[in-house]
């Protein structure tokens, strides 16, 4: 029997690898645009941060975002983030 194989990817915060279904996923689509993908299946570059306190300042406080697509990301995606710490 085969064991199904869980996603693993990188978080731009802490550095640690974690399972993508506990991670928040931002994307850049073919046109530019920046957008936080709820779902985990938006097609693009996308970059992932982990749900907690911590990494999420972490990644608005040095602009992680910015380094990860190697340009700059609108000030609404970071409050989008910061939004998610409320919830």
């Amino acid at each position: 029997m085969s064991t199904k194989l869980i996603p693993i990817r990188k978080c731009i915060g802490c550095g640690l690898m974690k399972p993508k279904d506990n991670l928040i996923r931002v994307v850049k689509s073919n046109l530019g645009a920046f957008s936080v993908d709820f779902t985990l299946k938006s097609s693009g570059r996308g970059a992932y941060i982990c749900k907690n306190e911590t990494c999420i300042n972490k990644v608005v406080k040095n602009k992680g975002l910015d380094r990860a697509f190697k340009r700059k990301v609108s000030k609404e995606i970071y409050e989008i983030l910061l939004g998610e710490l409320d919830e």
